[in-house]
């Protein structure tokens, strides 16, 4: 008999896809801003100048949820160029929304995993910082290993963020912020803002979002760390 070629490792996601009905609105703005706003995903490298028509410095937010975060960042600050990354098809319509109310043309949507994309599509050194914000926690010990920050995905955000560029993580699960802290130590790529297992006060150019005011309101505890990418 011949041998079977082996198959490769499956891929743990750190998502689950559950797609949801899109509402009337988020339909309409698919249809109408995902050819203004959206960026299909390829095998190939992108050019960030070329993309956005300008040599602004690119952030990324991987996995920006319902879009608030991204699309308030992308107002405040139209000298910065955005790429939003996110699987699920709800979050994708509701930002387009919102970029179409804001009028925001520095930003580019991704629908596809985060992990792909920087494998994949980002070139090295391409990207000024990187935003992970309250990210599954995956909270049952047993589904850990689905939690996005890992030793691998560490090393690719060092390839594609540039010498002097940052990483910033925000979580509500103090269990994951310390996993986090452990993760983001072992690496020499990057450095600890506020200083070895310290966590950083929230930066004014990350937005409160509704989620966030709502866990505030509950008693909830939210760590943000900062790393910055050695030069």
């Amino acid at each position: 008999m011949a041998e079977q070629p082996s198959r490769p490792p499956r891929q743990i996601r750190s998502y689950v896809l559950r797609e949801g009905r899109l509402t009337p609105g988020q339909q309409r703005a698919f249809d109408l801003f995902w050819p203004r706003w959206g960026v299909e995903y390829g095998a190939t490298s992108v050019d960030p100048a070329a993309l956005y028509g300008n040599p602004q410095p690119l952030f990324i937010e991987i996995g920006f949820g319902n879009g608030e975060s991204l699309a308030e960042m992308a107002r405040r600050n139209p000298e910065r160029n955005y790429l939003g990354i996110e699987v699920h098809r709800p979050g994708v319509g509701q930002l387009l929304r919102m970029l179409d109310e804001y009028g925001c043309e520095n930003v580019r949507v991704m629908r596809h995993d985060a992990v792909e994309v920087l494998n994949g599509m980002l070139p090295p050194a391409s990207v000024q910082g990187i935003y992970l914000f309250f990210p599954d926690p995956w909270h049952k010990k047993r589904h850990h290993k689905r939690r996005i920050l890992s030793a691998a995905f560490v090393a690719e955000l060092a390839r594609v963020i540039k010498p002097g560029g940052f990483f910033h993580a925000a979580t509500d699960w103090q269990d994951y912020a310390e996993q986090m802290m452990d993760v983001l130590l072992t690496t020499p790529a990057f450095v600890n803002r506020v200083g070895n297992r310290r966590y950083s006060e929230r930066p004014d150019d990350r937005p409160l979002t509704k989620f966030e005011r709502r866990g505030q309101r509950l008693g909830h505890g939210v760590w943000d760390l900062v790393f910055d990418r050695c030069e």
